[in-house]
């Protein structure tokens, strides 16, 4: 079995998914569950959370910069709504994992995401419209950006002793 800095190198990588309450509370997070399954993608870590302020606010500002990028009062918006219900945290892992994910998720706004994306297919706000009623962008799913950010986010949302380690079916015949 390959070590951990073999499958790096293999571009074998982990990536942080949270389906938001918007997904949980419409009762679609198996439906999309299944497109990262159907791609490869396995399941290494998942939960049910109700995480307080604290910890969205250094997911969303500490890793994220969103308040960087967006405002102080964006940043607010998205810590009320992910306040609003359980979410679940997973952590998958497989080839390219990151971008694989940010793939199928589509772009953080629905009505720019194309059809066949998470967010194309089960979303449509902009972020004027957003904006304009001082919302947040029920878009479903946070996906992390990028690989530096994907180690921070698994290491706030998840002990290593919470990651589980296996070989899939698939990997046995591609690795």
């Amino acid at each position: 079995m390959a070590s951990n800095d073999e499958k790096v190198f293999c571009g074998v990588e982990r990536t942080l998914i949270v389906f938001k309450p918007d997904a949980v509370q419409r009762g679609i997070v198996g439906e999309i569950l299944q497109r990262f399954e159907r791609v490869g993608l396995k399941i290494i870590g998942v939960k049910m959370v109700s995480p307080d302020r604290e910890h969205y606010q250094k997911h969303y500002e500490g890793i994220g910069k969103l308040a960087t990028r967006r405002g102080e009062e964006t940043l607010n918006i998205t810590l009320d709504m992910m306040m609003d219900g359980p979410v679940i945290a997973m952590v998958l892992e497989g080839v390219e994992a990151v971008a694989v994910v940010r793939k199928i998720v589509g772009p953080t706004e629905p009505k720019s995401a194309d059809m066949g994306t998470i967010r194309g297919d089960y979303s449509h706000v902009s972020f004027g419209y957003a904006d304009s009623c001082r919302k947040g962008i029920p878009n479903l799913i946070h996906a992390s950006g990028d690989s530096d950010e994907a180690v921070q986010e698994i290491a706030h949302w998840f002990e290593e002793s919470e990651l589980v380690s296996y070989t899939t079916l698939s990997e046995k015949f591609t690795r």
